[in-house]
Parts: structure tokens; C-alpha cells; sequence
């Protein structure tokens, strides 16, 4: 009888903190999550300021705060963090390294350019107009991306940065939500109509937009605020009456907390490539109200999955949100158009297309198998 054919081995690293709240966190272990329900044997190598959230996770060690994209990347550099990737190669042996936003220091650097293993690199990140970090170290950059056998973007505008400064050919594969963590979660009661905020507390987010504008709300609801950051503080000593900070919550509360509100807002400023947690209230059944970026105009289309307005324009977004409570019809709308939307965005398809692109970097790589392949 011959012997199975052991699974595909995926090491799937993710350059940010674990233990911090991030769009790019949440696509690596929900990613990693649904290629294990396709039996790909995938494991996540990802620096921690704690405990690993999950398993499946090889810690790289704490994190450094530094400044990226209009907010603080924690991320983890220096022979130690070398040391822990390496190792956590050699004890995996993957067929195939999966590098989120391949370019940011740490454990992605040390595989590009100590390892020969094969590499998909996702580019998450959207930077209006020319990419300053591309272009002052393009050439060695350009070593680095040119070790990536499969490059895919989120979104057309992070394809444009990566093909502009580099040239090659960047596919795009949006981002995925778990359509059925977030739609059969237990909706979190509330006795009055909730909106709720998901994201880091720092002003590109836009919080301080949307407590300006829930103050003059004159309506009858309460404004949950999940997440935390360096704005958290001076935020909260507003005093804005019927806001509830809830700092930062489980997945599971999170899906919650958006299954239970009348209304989820997002009120970004700029800075967004791709709208997750818009697709993370459209699959819990929630309407929308949302800042009109592009990055948002890639998940939610403006007067049918979402109510769309100006960036940081308090007035815009208070209107919008009264709209959307002030008319459960046009609300339940923007609710059905939202589930159909979510659907096109699974987790589980885009796991799906990512083997195919597994497949096709080990199929493009002049190297040995995986299990005898060299880690310099």
C-alpha cells in the first residue's frame, strides 16, 4: 500500500504583534484557520507581547512600536527575532512561506534573503500617491521582492504601489472575512439602538470624528467603542454621555458586539487599502456607515452596502448615522445588500486560491523539495 501523501505544510508570517489589535493580524490567523479546514497543515510565525492568542503560533518574541502607513506598526527586528524565525523554520519545514506584507522588517527580511525557500508575499498597505519607502531603498527592496515567486495585493491601490516601484506582476486577492463566526454569533443584547466603533484609537481612525458627531446625535442610542491606542485616553476624558469603552474584547465579543448594534461605524480619515471590518458587520447583519475611501468602496458600494460620507466631517457622519436609524426599512436594505456582499468575500474561498498560488510558487522554485531544502 503506498503511503498518504503528507499535507501541504504553509508557515504563514504575519510582521505585526499578535497580542495588538490589526487588519493584517486578523487575515493571517483567520487565513491560517480556514487553509487548516482545507487540510493544508499551516502554522503562524508571528511576534507576541504575550502569550500566543491562538494555536498554531510560534512566537518571535515581544515587539518595538514604530511609526507606518499613519499608524504604529509593533513590530520585532535584531538577531533574536533572526534566531526565532529560523528556528521555527527548520522545526516546520514548510513546503511554502506565505509573507504578509513582505517588506516590513523582521521575520520577513530573514526569510527573503536568508532562506531559499518559496515565498507568496501579500502587499496589504495603500500609500496615496508615491510610496516614499519604496522609493528610497527601492534597490534593496527590489532584491527582496524579487524573491517572491507569487506576489498578490489586497486591493488595486496596493497592486499599483508594488507594481509602480518594482515592476512584475501583483495579483490581487482581496481580503476574507469568516462568514460564519460573524453570522451566527449571539447578537450582544443592548435595551437601546447600539452604534458601535472597531478599531485602534488613533486619529486616522477617526474616533474623534464620530464622538463629535454622536454628542449633537439627538437620538436615542448608546456608542460602543472597541479597541484601544494612543488616543484612548484623551478620547475618553471627553466625557461624551451613553459612550461605552469596552478596550479591547475577544473575537468572539467583537462578533457580538456586531451582531447586537443597530449601526456599525467606521469613520477612518484615510489610510485604509482594504474595509475588513466592514465586511465583519455586513456578515453579522448590521448596516453601515462608513467614510468614503476608496479603500472602503472596495467592499461597500455607497447607498446599497453602506452609507458612505466625507471623511472627518462630523456633520456628514451624524446625518448618515441618523439616516440609517431614523429608517428601519431603508436600514433593513442596506442589511440584505450587505449579507450578499459579505458572501463574495469567504475566508474559506480565498483560502481556496491561495493553495493554487502555494502550488504554483513551489512549481516556480529551482530548488530542492521542502524537506531538503537548505536554511542559510
Amino acid at each position: 500500500m503506498s503511503a498518504r501523501p503528507r499535507a501541504l505544510r504553509v508557515a504563514l508570517i504575519c510582521p505585526y504583534s499578535l497580542s495588538v489589535d490589526g487588519g493584517v493580524q486578523v487575515q493571517v490567523l483567520g487565513l491560517a484557520s480556514a487553509l487548516r479546514g482545507l487540510g493544508v497543515d499551516a502554522r503562524v510565525l508571528a511576534p507576541t507581547d504575550g502569550p500566543p492568542p491562538a494555536p498554531g503560533i510560534v512566537s518571535l518574541g515581544p515587539t518595538h512600536r514604530f511609526p507606518s502607513n499613519g499608524s504604529i506598526a509593533p513590530i520585532t527586528a535584531g538577531k533574536a527575532a533572526v534566531s526565532r524565525t529560523l528556528e521555527g523554520l527548520r522545526a516546520f519545514r514548510p513546503d511554502v512561506v506565505h509573507l504578509h506584507e513582505p517588506l516590513q522588517p523582521g521575520a520577513n527580511h530573514t526569510v527573503l534573503l536568508g532562506t531559499d525557500i518559496p515565498t507568496v508575499g501579500t502587499f496589504h498597505a495603500a500609500h496615496p500617491g508615491r510610496n516614499g519607502w519604496y522609493d528610497a531603498f527601492r534597490k534593496p527592496l527590489a532584491r527582496m521582492v524579487d524573491r517572491l515567486a507569487v506576489r498578490t495585493a489586497v486591493s488595486a491601490e496596493a497592486q499599483r504601489n508594488v507594481e509602480a516601484a518594482f515592476g512584475g506582476v501583483c495579483d490581487i486577492l482581496p481580503n476574507g472575512v469568516d462568514l460564519r463566526m460573524f453570522s451566527t454569533a449571539e447578537p450582544w443584547p443592548s435595551p437601546r439602538p447600539a452604534i458601535v466603533f472597531v478599531g485602534r484609537h488613533e486619529p486616522r481612525k477617526g474616533l474623534g470624528v464620530l464622538l463629535d458627531a454622536f454628542a449633537g446625535l439627538e437620538r436615542d442610542a448608546v456608542l460602543w467603542v472597541v479597541g484601544e491606542g494612543p488616543q484612548t485616553t484623551e478620547l475618553a476624558a471627553r466625557r461624551v454621555a451613553d459612550v461605552v469603552w469596552l478596550g479591547r474584547v475577544s473575537e468572539v465579543e467583537k462578533a457580538r458586539r456586531l451582531g447586537g448594534a443597530t449601526v456599525a461605524c467606521f469613520p477612518s480619515i484615510e489610510g485604509e487599502s482594504f474595509g475588513v471590518v466592514l465586511l465583519e458587520a455586513m456578515a453579522s447583519g448590521t448596516a453601515v456607515v462608513a467614510s468614503d475611501l476608496t479603500g472602503y468602496r472596495h467592499v461597500a458600494r455607497g447607498g446599497r452596502e453602506a452609507v458612505l460620507v466625507a471623511p472627518g466631517d462630523a456633520v456628514a457622519l451624524r446625518a448618515g448615522l441618523r439616516r440609517v436609524l431614523d429608517d428601519p426599512a431603508g436600514r433593513a436594505d442596506l442589511v440584505a445588500h450587505g449579507g450578499e456582499r459579505a458572501a463574495e468575500f469567504s475566508m474559506s474561498t480565498l483560502a481556496e486560491a491561495f493553495v493554487e498560488r502555494y502550488e504554483a510558487a513551489r512549481a516556480a522554485a529551482s530548488m530542492p523539495a521542502a524537506d531538503s531544502a537548505p536554511l542559510h
